[in-house]
């Protein structure tokens, strides 16, 4: 990515920020997975948002003070000795040149925090993320408030800096877009795959390797989020990643799963049988969410909002709970119940980006500062994730029970309406049907 991004992301933000006032945001650390070993490191969004800076204990402080440089990153030094076991350090010489800002070195941290907070009208952190930022920028607002006779001024205000950096990274630029697109033809790809290779007596986590194989081999090394191979009734279950079921005929598997593309974030759901054909009953709950897919994404617009959305989905699946005699009642009555709800029993979707649950607010405020839907505009992206799940026991007729579907896409929001980025994978009967019986015949 480009630094010139970064720089611009920076520059808006400093904008936004009362007069002389800093905004600090802090790097993430390395997380231990066991002893002498750690996770994969992943930066925190807003971190990378603003700096593009990958590695760990590093601290950003912008401002629109006249007195200080506009952006510090404070970073590790160089250690040739650590690097060695360890991995290379940019340290802050290069990331002043690379990164086109002013860098000094993390042991530095303590006098260069206390010179940017004092005199300063406003702190801005996030209060809710960063609890051990907060805790360092608390004790030294506390330390100038009892140096204050000494010419010290502590800041008046400590305000949160998530609803700002969140506002600036709900409309994605033209950067974003197209590091979101690719990730969701790779993990459009990645299901696919799934689709071809899976057969009876495979297990869940079979297909998960070859989702993880597909996104890796395709420059994204990990998953946005832990992938959810659920077979039969482990698709009841939303946020199933056990994937250790073998793969039975006559059920269904839902994959719910999307690669991260550097730092960006795909969210793809498709369901499919273990077999290759539908029998009645799934083919007729599963065109149902089909049709629900579609009225969902036909209402997203620019001015539209995901409560518009939301109802579209449930009126056709109540419509059609209502025929196949899952749901009994009078339409209207049922509709306004949410009747569908017993067996939808999340929401349509989700902001998308950086995180697979994006920062953005779903409300805002209206005329006379009444609440109301966040409208969709150019440049967000979302997912549309209609679902049923039915599991053993539901007061059902049995043959419904352990069906489990979800069908779900990644949308950007555009002048005309919006652009489907995930539509590569199949998602018709007919069409998965097809592609799972070609896979076999081959194999």
């Amino acid at each position: 990515m480009e630094n010139s991004v970064f720089v611009r992301r920076r520059a808006q933000l400093i904008a936004a920020l009362v007069p002389n006032s800093i905004a600090i945001i802090s790097a993430a650390t390395e997380q231990s997975r066991s002893r002498d070993t750690e996770y994969p490191f992943r930066q925190h969004s807003d971190f990378w948002y603003y700096s593009g800076f990958n590695e760990p204990d590093a601290l950003l402080i912008l401002t629109n003070r006249a007195d200080l440089p506009a952006v510090q990153l404070l970073c590790r030094e160089k250690d040739p000795a650590l690097e060695v076991w360890h991995g290379r350090r940019l340290g802050p010489a290069v990331a002043s040149d690379s990164l086109q800002l002013q860098a000094a070195a993390l042991s530095e941290q303590s006098a260069l925090l206390s010179q940017a907070i004092n005199g300063s009208v406003a702190v801005y952190l996030n209060i809710t993320e960063q609890t051990s930022l907060l805790q360092q920028v608390t004790k030294q607002m506390q330390l100038l408030k009892q140096r204050e006779k000494r010419g010290d001024i502590a800041p008046g205000q400590l305000v949160d800096l998530a609803p700002l950096s969140a506002a600036q990274r709900l409309l994605k630029d033209d950067t974003e877009i197209t590091l979101m697109r690719r990730a969701g033809q790779i993990s459009a790809q990645a299901h696919i795959r799934a689709m071809q290779l899976c057969r009876p007596g495979r297990f869940e986590y079979q297909l998960e390797a070859e989702i993880l194989h597909h996104f890796a081999l395709n420059g994204a090394r990990y998953p946005a989020y832990n992938s959810i191979v659920g077979s039969g009734g482990n698709g009841c279950i939303l946020h199933y990643t056990d994937n250790s079921s073998e793969l039975k005929a006559g059920e269904l598997v839902l994959i719910d799963a999307g690669c991260e593309l550097q730092g960006y974030a795909a969210d793809i759901s498709r369901t499919f049988p273990v077999s290759g054909k539908f029998s009645d009953e799934q083919a007729a709950l599963y065109q149902l969410v089909l049709d629900a897919q579609y009225a969902a994404c036909n209402a997203v617009a620019p001015g539209s909002d995901f409560a518009k959305v939301t109802a579209a989905a449930e009126q056709v699946l109540t419509e059609g709970l209502l025929g196949l005699g899952i749901l009994q009642g009078e339409l209207a009555q049922l509709i306004a119940d949410k009747a569908c709800k017993a067996y939808f029993i999340h929401g349509i979707g989700h902001w998308l980006g950086l995180d697979v649950h994006d920062v953005g607010a779903y409300k805002a405020a209206g005329l006379n500062d009444e609440v109301q839907e966040q409208p969709f505009l150019p440049g967000m992206v979302l997912t549309i994730e209609p679902g049923l799940y039915i599991p053993a026991g539901s007061p059902t007729e049995p043959r419904w029970w352990d069906i489990a579907i979800r069908i779900e896409d990644n949308l950007l929001v555009t002048p005309e309406g919006h652009d489907n980025l995930t539509t590569a994978v199949p998602k018709e009967i007919d069409a998965i049907e097809q592609l799972m019986a070609a896979a076999q015949g081959r194999n």
